[in-house]
Protein backbone atom coordinates (compact mmCIF):
# COMPACT_ATOMS: atom_id res chain seq x y z
CA UNK A 1 0.00 0.00 0.00
CA UNK A 2 1.65 3.12 -1.11
CA UNK A 3 2.27 5.99 1.75
CA UNK A 4 0.24 9.14 1.43
CA UNK A 5 1.92 11.13 4.26
CA UNK A 6 0.64 14.84 4.33
CA UNK A 7 3.03 15.66 6.96
CA UNK A 8 6.75 15.75 7.24
CA UNK A 9 7.60 15.83 11.54
CA UNK A 10 11.46 16.64 11.90
CA UNK A 11 12.84 15.39 15.58
CA UNK A 12 16.02 14.06 16.86
CA UNK A 13 14.05 11.63 19.01
CA UNK A 14 9.91 11.28 19.95
CA UNK A 15 9.85 12.54 23.78
CA UNK A 16 7.70 15.35 22.13
CA UNK A 17 7.03 14.34 18.34
CA UNK A 18 5.84 10.44 19.15
CA UNK A 19 2.36 11.99 20.77
CA UNK A 20 1.94 13.98 18.16
CA UNK A 21 2.65 12.00 15.18
CA UNK A 22 0.09 9.65 16.89
CA UNK A 23 -2.27 12.03 17.00
CA UNK A 24 -2.14 13.73 13.97
CA UNK A 25 -2.70 10.20 12.40
CA UNK A 26 -5.88 9.89 14.02
CA UNK A 27 -7.61 13.57 13.07
CA UNK A 28 -6.12 12.33 9.42
CA UNK A 29 -2.69 14.44 9.02
CA UNK A 30 -1.29 11.51 8.23
CA UNK A 31 3.01 12.01 9.13
CA UNK A 32 6.32 10.70 8.68
CA UNK A 33 8.99 11.48 10.73
CA UNK A 34 12.52 12.64 9.78
CA UNK A 35 16.26 12.14 11.66
CA UNK A 36 17.84 14.55 9.67
CA UNK A 37 17.62 17.19 6.94
CA UNK A 38 18.80 14.13 4.31
CA UNK A 39 16.30 12.02 5.34
CA UNK A 40 13.51 14.94 5.14
CA UNK A 41 14.91 16.38 2.00
CA UNK A 42 14.16 12.18 0.63
CA UNK A 43 10.63 12.42 1.76
CA UNK A 44 9.90 15.92 0.37
CA UNK A 45 10.61 14.59 -3.35
CA UNK A 46 9.49 11.33 -3.24
CA UNK A 47 6.03 12.51 -1.19
CA UNK A 48 2.95 14.97 -1.67
CA UNK A 49 3.82 16.61 1.90
CA UNK A 50 2.07 19.76 2.88
CA UNK A 51 3.40 20.85 5.38
CA UNK A 52 6.08 20.34 8.23
CA UNK A 53 6.83 20.46 12.08
CA UNK A 54 10.19 20.89 13.35
CA UNK A 55 10.85 20.21 16.61
CA UNK A 56 13.51 23.15 17.82
CA UNK A 57 14.64 21.92 21.06
CA UNK A 58 16.18 18.68 19.86
CA UNK A 59 18.06 21.30 17.13
CA UNK A 60 18.96 24.35 18.89
CA UNK A 61 21.02 26.25 16.18
CA UNK A 62 20.22 24.12 13.81
CA UNK A 63 16.79 24.15 13.51
CA UNK A 64 16.48 27.41 11.19
CA UNK A 65 18.72 26.41 8.88
CA UNK A 66 17.23 23.13 8.86
CA UNK A 67 13.73 25.19 7.96
CA UNK A 68 15.80 26.98 5.08
CA UNK A 69 17.64 23.66 3.54
CA UNK A 70 13.71 21.69 3.12
CA UNK A 71 12.20 25.09 2.21
CA UNK A 72 14.72 25.43 -0.84
CA UNK A 73 14.68 21.70 -1.41
CA UNK A 74 10.93 22.00 -1.85
CA UNK A 75 11.47 23.84 -5.32
CA UNK A 76 8.15 25.78 -6.44
CA UNK A 77 5.71 23.63 -3.75
CA UNK A 78 4.90 26.01 -1.16
CA UNK A 79 5.81 24.63 2.50
CA UNK A 80 4.60 25.77 5.40
CA UNK A 81 6.69 24.75 8.43
CA UNK A 82 5.92 25.13 12.17
CA UNK A 83 8.57 25.38 14.34
CA UNK A 84 7.73 23.76 18.45
CA UNK A 85 9.20 26.21 20.43
CA UNK A 86 9.62 29.08 22.55
CA UNK A 87 7.35 32.16 20.06
CA UNK A 88 9.40 35.09 19.05
CA UNK A 89 8.64 38.67 17.63
CA UNK A 90 7.52 38.58 14.37
CA UNK A 91 10.72 37.96 12.12
CA UNK A 92 10.12 38.66 8.40
CA UNK A 93 13.53 36.79 7.70
CA UNK A 94 12.15 33.32 9.99
CA UNK A 95 11.73 30.49 7.97
CA UNK A 96 9.30 29.60 10.34
CA UNK A 97 5.58 30.30 9.04
CA UNK A 98 4.72 29.93 13.06
CA UNK A 99 5.83 29.12 16.11
CA UNK A 100 4.05 27.27 18.82
CA UNK A 101 4.56 26.73 22.32
CA UNK A 102 5.57 22.81 23.67
CA UNK A 103 3.33 20.96 24.35
CA UNK A 104 1.76 20.45 21.01
CA UNK A 105 -1.88 19.34 21.65
CA UNK A 106 -2.33 17.20 17.81
CA UNK A 107 -6.14 18.72 17.72
CA UNK A 108 -4.70 22.19 17.77
CA UNK A 109 -2.09 21.25 15.71
CA UNK A 110 -4.48 19.99 12.86
CA UNK A 111 -6.18 23.35 12.92
CA UNK A 112 -3.22 25.55 12.61
CA UNK A 113 -2.01 23.30 9.51
CA UNK A 114 -5.35 23.20 8.00
CA UNK A 115 -5.14 27.07 7.98
CA UNK A 116 -1.28 26.97 6.67
CA UNK A 117 -2.62 24.22 3.89
CA UNK A 118 -5.04 25.96 2.45
CA UNK A 119 -3.32 29.21 2.43
CA UNK A 120 -0.05 28.32 0.46
CA UNK A 121 -2.80 26.57 -2.16
CA UNK A 122 -4.61 29.48 -2.80
CA UNK A 123 -1.53 31.77 -2.83
CA UNK A 124 -0.46 28.97 -5.56
CA UNK A 125 -4.04 29.02 -7.34
CA UNK A 126 -3.82 32.87 -7.23
CA UNK A 127 -0.58 32.66 -9.20
CA UNK A 128 -2.32 30.34 -11.74
CA UNK A 129 -5.24 32.27 -12.06
CA UNK A 130 -3.28 35.13 -12.74
CA UNK A 131 -1.68 33.81 -15.93
CA UNK A 132 -4.64 32.35 -17.38
CA UNK A 133 -6.68 35.77 -16.99
CA UNK A 134 -3.53 37.45 -18.52
CA UNK A 135 -3.55 35.25 -21.26
CA UNK A 136 -7.02 36.67 -22.18
CA UNK A 137 -6.02 40.04 -21.52
CA UNK A 138 -7.66 40.38 -18.09
CA UNK A 139 -5.68 41.46 -15.00
CA UNK A 140 -6.45 40.06 -11.32
CA UNK A 141 -5.66 42.48 -8.47
CA UNK A 142 -3.13 40.95 -6.41
CA UNK A 143 -4.08 40.32 -2.78
CA UNK A 144 -4.76 43.44 -0.36
CA UNK A 145 -1.86 44.57 1.90
CA UNK A 146 -4.07 46.50 4.53
CA UNK A 147 -2.48 48.34 7.42
CA UNK A 148 -5.61 49.31 10.02
CA UNK A 149 -5.84 47.87 13.50
CA UNK A 150 -6.35 44.33 14.31
CA UNK A 151 -10.25 43.76 14.85
CA UNK A 152 -10.36 41.71 17.98
CA UNK A 153 -13.79 40.56 20.04
CA UNK A 154 -12.90 40.15 23.39
CA UNK A 155 -15.64 37.84 25.40
CA UNK A 156 -15.93 37.32 29.04
CA UNK A 157 -16.44 39.04 32.17
CA UNK A 158 -14.40 42.05 32.93
CA UNK A 159 -12.03 39.71 35.58
CA UNK A 160 -8.33 42.28 36.00
CA UNK A 161 -6.44 39.02 34.37
CA UNK A 162 -8.81 39.59 31.32
CA UNK A 163 -9.12 43.43 31.33
CA UNK A 164 -5.02 43.57 31.67
CA UNK A 165 -4.47 41.09 28.55
CA UNK A 166 -7.29 43.42 26.54
CA UNK A 167 -4.93 46.26 27.39
CA UNK A 168 -1.36 44.68 26.05
CA UNK A 169 -3.40 43.44 22.76
CA UNK A 170 -4.27 47.63 22.86
CA UNK A 171 -0.33 48.40 22.92
CA UNK A 172 0.35 46.20 19.83
CA UNK A 173 -1.84 47.87 17.79
CA UNK A 174 -5.30 45.98 18.23
CA UNK A 175 -8.83 47.14 18.12
CA UNK A 176 -10.95 45.06 20.43
CA UNK A 177 -14.87 45.09 21.01
CA UNK A 178 -16.04 43.80 24.27
CA UNK A 179 -19.25 40.94 24.47
CA UNK A 180 -20.11 39.88 27.90
CA UNK A 181 -22.29 36.90 26.62
CA UNK A 182 -22.47 34.54 24.30
CA UNK A 183 -25.73 36.08 22.81
CA UNK A 184 -23.75 39.63 22.40
CA UNK A 185 -20.85 38.06 20.86
CA UNK A 186 -22.22 36.36 18.59
CA UNK A 187 -24.71 39.61 17.34
CA UNK A 188 -21.17 41.07 17.23
CA UNK A 189 -20.02 38.11 15.32
CA UNK A 190 -22.75 38.68 12.40
CA UNK A 191 -22.67 42.40 12.37
CA UNK A 192 -19.09 42.87 12.05
CA UNK A 193 -15.90 41.45 10.97
CA UNK A 194 -13.20 40.23 13.15
CA UNK A 195 -10.10 38.69 12.27
CA UNK A 196 -9.82 36.81 15.73
CA UNK A 197 -12.26 35.94 18.86
CA UNK A 198 -10.72 36.50 22.61
CA UNK A 199 -12.48 33.72 25.06
CA UNK A 200 -12.10 34.14 28.73
CA UNK A 201 -12.12 30.76 30.27
CA UNK A 202 -11.79 32.35 34.23
CA UNK A 203 -15.44 31.19 36.07
CA UNK A 204 -17.76 29.96 33.09
CA UNK A 205 -15.26 28.30 30.71
CA UNK A 206 -18.25 26.26 29.64
CA UNK A 207 -19.69 29.43 27.72
CA UNK A 208 -16.35 30.08 26.05
CA UNK A 209 -16.04 26.62 25.00
CA UNK A 210 -20.04 26.66 23.56
CA UNK A 211 -18.54 30.18 21.70
CA UNK A 212 -16.19 28.17 19.85
CA UNK A 213 -18.38 24.94 19.27
CA UNK A 214 -20.79 27.88 17.31
CA UNK A 215 -18.09 29.25 15.56
CA UNK A 216 -17.20 26.13 13.93
CA UNK A 217 -20.59 24.72 12.97
CA UNK A 218 -21.09 28.16 11.44
CA UNK A 219 -19.68 28.10 7.75
CA UNK A 220 -19.35 31.83 7.63
CA UNK A 221 -17.85 32.51 11.12
CA UNK A 222 -15.86 29.16 10.77
CA UNK A 223 -11.97 30.43 9.80
CA UNK A 224 -12.20 33.07 12.50
CA UNK A 225 -9.67 32.35 15.01
CA UNK A 226 -10.80 31.62 19.16
CA UNK A 227 -8.19 31.87 21.34
CA UNK A 228 -8.80 31.08 24.84
CA UNK A 229 -7.50 32.28 28.07
CA UNK A 230 -7.55 30.16 30.80
CA UNK A 231 -8.42 30.89 34.36
CA UNK A 232 -6.49 28.93 37.41
CA UNK A 233 -6.52 25.33 37.17
CA UNK A 234 -7.90 25.41 33.68
CA UNK A 235 -5.21 23.47 32.36
CA UNK A 236 -6.34 19.78 32.74
CA UNK A 237 -9.05 20.43 30.19
CA UNK A 238 -6.83 21.08 27.25
CA UNK A 239 -7.75 18.08 25.17
CA UNK A 240 -11.48 19.08 25.44
CA UNK A 241 -10.14 22.90 24.51
CA UNK A 242 -8.66 21.93 21.17
CA UNK A 243 -11.71 19.58 20.44
CA UNK A 244 -14.10 21.98 20.76
CA UNK A 245 -12.69 24.25 18.58
CA UNK A 246 -10.29 26.65 19.74
CA UNK A 247 -7.60 27.78 17.55
CA UNK A 248 -4.71 28.54 20.83
CA UNK A 249 -4.87 28.58 24.69
CA UNK A 250 -2.71 30.46 27.22
CA UNK A 251 -2.94 29.27 30.45
CA UNK A 252 -3.00 31.66 33.76
CA UNK A 253 0.75 31.54 33.92
CA UNK A 254 1.26 32.45 30.00
CA UNK A 255 2.63 36.02 30.48
CA UNK A 256 0.69 38.85 29.02
CA UNK A 257 2.89 40.08 26.54
CA UNK A 258 3.29 36.46 25.04
CA UNK A 259 -0.17 35.99 25.25
CA UNK A 260 -1.34 39.06 22.85
CA UNK A 261 1.84 38.14 20.55
CA UNK A 262 -0.26 34.74 20.14
CA UNK A 263 -3.59 36.29 19.45
CA UNK A 264 -1.76 39.05 17.14
CA UNK A 265 -0.57 36.15 15.49
CA UNK A 266 -3.63 34.45 14.70
CA UNK A 267 -5.23 37.88 13.22
CA UNK A 268 -2.60 38.43 10.97
CA UNK A 269 -3.02 34.57 9.39
CA UNK A 270 -6.57 35.25 9.39
CA UNK A 271 -6.41 38.62 7.55
CA UNK A 272 -3.95 37.40 4.93
CA UNK A 273 -6.28 34.26 4.21
CA UNK A 274 -8.71 36.46 3.43
CA UNK A 275 -6.58 38.49 1.54
CA UNK A 276 -6.08 35.74 -0.81
CA UNK A 277 -9.63 34.25 -0.80
CA UNK A 278 -11.17 37.84 -1.92
CA UNK A 279 -8.39 38.26 -4.74
CA UNK A 280 -8.90 34.79 -6.04
CA UNK A 281 -13.15 35.84 -6.14
CA UNK A 282 -12.38 38.97 -8.66
CA UNK A 283 -12.47 36.11 -11.35
CA UNK A 284 -16.21 36.40 -10.77
CA UNK A 285 -16.33 40.25 -12.24
CA UNK A 286 -13.42 39.69 -14.90
CA UNK A 287 -16.35 39.44 -17.81
CA UNK A 288 -14.23 36.47 -19.16
CA UNK A 289 -17.26 33.71 -16.67
CA UNK A 290 -20.08 32.10 -17.81
CA UNK A 291 -23.31 34.62 -17.93
CA UNK A 292 -25.53 32.46 -16.81
CA UNK A 293 -24.14 31.04 -13.70
CA UNK A 294 -21.24 33.10 -12.87
CA UNK A 295 -18.99 29.97 -13.64
CA UNK A 296 -15.59 29.49 -15.47
CA UNK A 297 -16.51 28.80 -18.89
CA UNK A 298 -15.79 25.57 -20.36
CA UNK A 299 -12.79 26.65 -22.69
CA UNK A 300 -11.72 28.89 -19.98
CA UNK A 301 -11.77 26.05 -17.39
CA UNK A 302 -9.52 23.90 -20.04
CA UNK A 303 -7.02 26.41 -20.06
CA UNK A 304 -6.88 27.01 -16.23
CA UNK A 305 -7.01 22.64 -15.80
CA UNK A 306 -4.24 22.86 -18.45
CA UNK A 307 -1.73 25.28 -15.92
CA UNK A 308 -3.42 23.14 -12.99
CA UNK A 309 -2.34 19.85 -14.11
CA UNK A 310 1.25 20.66 -15.41
CA UNK A 311 1.66 23.08 -12.09
CA UNK A 312 0.33 20.25 -9.79
CA UNK A 313 3.11 17.13 -11.31
CA UNK A 314 5.48 19.98 -10.63
CA UNK A 315 4.94 20.38 -7.18
CA UNK A 316 4.36 16.85 -6.93
CA UNK A 317 0.64 17.92 -5.73
CA UNK A 318 -2.43 16.11 -5.39
CA UNK A 319 -5.22 17.47 -7.78
CA UNK A 320 -8.38 16.06 -8.16
CA UNK A 321 -10.99 16.44 -11.07
CA UNK A 322 -14.91 16.25 -10.31
CA UNK A 323 -17.89 16.30 -13.22
CA UNK A 324 -21.66 16.55 -11.97
CA UNK A 325 -24.15 16.16 -13.89
CA UNK A 326 -27.91 16.48 -13.34
CA UNK A 327 -30.02 13.07 -13.09
CA UNK A 328 -32.18 12.48 -15.87
CA UNK A 329 -35.04 11.61 -13.43
CA UNK A 330 -38.25 10.85 -15.30
CA UNK A 331 -40.46 13.27 -13.10
CA UNK A 332 -38.70 15.86 -14.84
CA UNK A 333 -39.04 15.37 -18.23
CA UNK A 334 -42.05 17.73 -18.71
CA UNK A 335 -39.82 20.57 -16.72
CA UNK A 336 -36.99 19.98 -19.19
CA UNK A 337 -39.64 20.34 -21.86
CA UNK A 338 -41.12 23.02 -20.64
CA UNK A 339 -37.66 25.10 -19.57
CA UNK A 340 -37.93 24.83 -16.05
CA UNK A 341 -34.52 22.91 -15.42
CA UNK A 342 -33.05 25.47 -17.45
CA UNK A 343 -34.23 28.29 -15.61
CA UNK A 344 -32.88 26.60 -12.31
CA UNK A 345 -29.31 26.69 -14.00
CA UNK A 346 -28.23 29.25 -12.68
CA UNK A 347 -29.55 29.54 -9.21
CA UNK A 348 -27.02 25.62 -8.98
CA UNK A 349 -24.64 27.08 -11.04
CA UNK A 350 -24.49 30.13 -8.37
CA UNK A 351 -25.06 27.15 -4.92
CA UNK A 352 -21.89 25.36 -6.53
CA UNK A 353 -19.66 28.23 -6.69
CA UNK A 354 -20.22 29.35 -2.87
CA UNK A 355 -20.35 25.52 -1.70
CA UNK A 356 -16.46 25.12 -3.18
CA UNK A 357 -13.17 26.60 -1.51
CA UNK A 358 -12.13 30.11 -2.42
CA UNK A 359 -8.92 27.67 -4.70
CA UNK A 360 -10.93 25.15 -6.24
CA UNK A 361 -12.28 26.01 -9.81
CA UNK A 362 -15.51 25.30 -10.65
CA UNK A 363 -16.82 25.68 -13.73
CA UNK A 364 -20.51 24.64 -16.34
CA UNK A 365 -18.81 22.50 -19.06
CA UNK A 366 -22.79 22.00 -20.52
CA UNK A 367 -26.70 22.96 -20.45
CA UNK A 368 -26.20 20.53 -17.22
CA UNK A 369 -23.16 20.00 -16.97
CA UNK A 370 -20.13 21.12 -14.09
CA UNK A 371 -17.24 20.58 -13.19
CA UNK A 372 -14.58 20.89 -10.52
CA UNK A 373 -11.11 21.17 -10.25
CA UNK A 374 -9.70 20.72 -6.42
CA UNK A 375 -5.76 21.21 -5.95
CA UNK A 376 -4.35 19.74 -3.07
CA UNK A 377 -6.90 17.18 -2.52
CA UNK A 378 -7.00 13.54 -3.26
CA UNK A 379 -9.84 11.14 -4.66
CA UNK A 380 -11.75 10.14 -1.38
CA UNK A 381 -11.89 13.88 0.09
CA UNK A 382 -12.80 15.04 -3.85
CA UNK A 383 -15.25 12.69 -3.69
CA UNK A 384 -16.68 13.45 -0.36
CA UNK A 385 -17.01 17.47 -1.66
CA UNK A 386 -18.50 16.90 -4.82
CA UNK A 387 -21.44 14.74 -2.11
CA UNK A 388 -21.31 17.61 -0.67
CA UNK A 389 -22.44 19.53 -2.97
CA UNK A 390 -24.95 17.71 -4.24
CA UNK A 391 -26.44 17.00 -0.93
CA UNK A 392 -26.89 20.28 -0.30
CA UNK A 393 -28.55 21.70 -3.64
CA UNK A 394 -30.78 18.11 -3.59
CA UNK A 395 -32.41 19.89 -0.91
CA UNK A 396 -33.00 23.01 -2.71
CA UNK A 397 -36.49 23.30 -4.33
CA UNK A 398 -36.69 25.26 -7.53
CA UNK A 399 -39.93 27.07 -9.18
CA UNK A 400 -41.73 24.80 -11.46
CA UNK A 401 -44.53 27.12 -12.32
CA UNK A 402 -48.19 27.78 -11.06
CA UNK A 403 -50.44 24.90 -10.07
CA UNK A 404 -47.00 22.17 -10.30
CA UNK A 405 -45.21 21.67 -7.03
CA UNK A 406 -41.62 22.79 -6.96
CA UNK A 407 -38.78 20.36 -7.81
CA UNK A 408 -35.93 18.90 -6.58
CA UNK A 409 -32.45 17.62 -8.42
CA UNK A 410 -30.09 15.01 -8.03
CA UNK A 411 -26.88 14.52 -9.62
CA UNK A 412 -24.39 11.77 -11.12
CA UNK A 413 -21.42 12.33 -9.58
CA UNK A 414 -17.33 11.39 -11.52
CA UNK A 415 -14.26 11.56 -9.98
CA UNK A 416 -10.74 11.39 -10.71
CA UNK A 417 -7.24 12.34 -9.77
CA UNK A 418 -5.06 13.43 -11.92
CA UNK A 419 -2.11 10.70 -12.04
CA UNK A 420 1.63 11.39 -12.89
CA UNK A 421 2.24 12.67 -16.55
CA UNK A 422 -1.71 12.30 -17.53
CA UNK A 423 -3.00 15.03 -19.62
CA UNK A 424 -5.94 16.71 -18.29
CA UNK A 425 -8.28 15.74 -20.96
CA UNK A 426 -7.63 12.27 -19.85
CA UNK A 427 -8.82 12.93 -16.13
CA UNK A 428 -11.71 14.62 -17.24
CA UNK A 429 -12.42 11.66 -19.40
CA UNK A 430 -11.90 9.15 -16.53
CA UNK A 431 -14.42 11.11 -14.23
CA UNK A 432 -17.04 11.77 -16.90
CA UNK A 433 -16.66 7.16 -17.39
CA UNK A 434 -17.40 6.87 -13.61
CA UNK A 435 -19.96 9.39 -13.87
CA UNK A 436 -21.11 7.06 -16.86
CA UNK A 437 -20.81 3.84 -14.33
CA UNK A 438 -23.09 5.66 -11.35
CA UNK A 439 -25.53 6.08 -13.44
CA UNK A 440 -25.81 2.66 -14.52
CA UNK A 441 -25.55 1.29 -11.23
Amino acid sequence: MPLHARVLILARDDSLAGALAEGLDRLGWRTITARNVYAAIAALGDLQIEAAIIDTASYGDEARDLAFHIKASNGPRRLPVIAIGQPQAPDENSPFDLTLAAPLHAAQAAFRLETLVRTATAQEELELRTETFAERGRVLEPADSVAEPWRILAVGEPAPRFLSLSNALKRQGAELVGAFTAYTAFDYLHEQAFEAVLLWGGDNQAEALAIASGMRRNTRLYHIPAFLQLGPGGESTLSEVFHRGVSDVATFETPEAQTAERVIELARAYRYQVSIRKALNRARSSGLMDAATGLFTRDLFAAHLARLTYSAQLRNRALSVCVLRLAERPELLPLRVDGWVDRAVPQIGSMISRLVRAEDTAARLGPETFALALPSTRIQAARAAAERIAAVIGCTAFDAGEGRPPFVVEFDIGVAEIEADETPGRALERAAARLQQAKAS
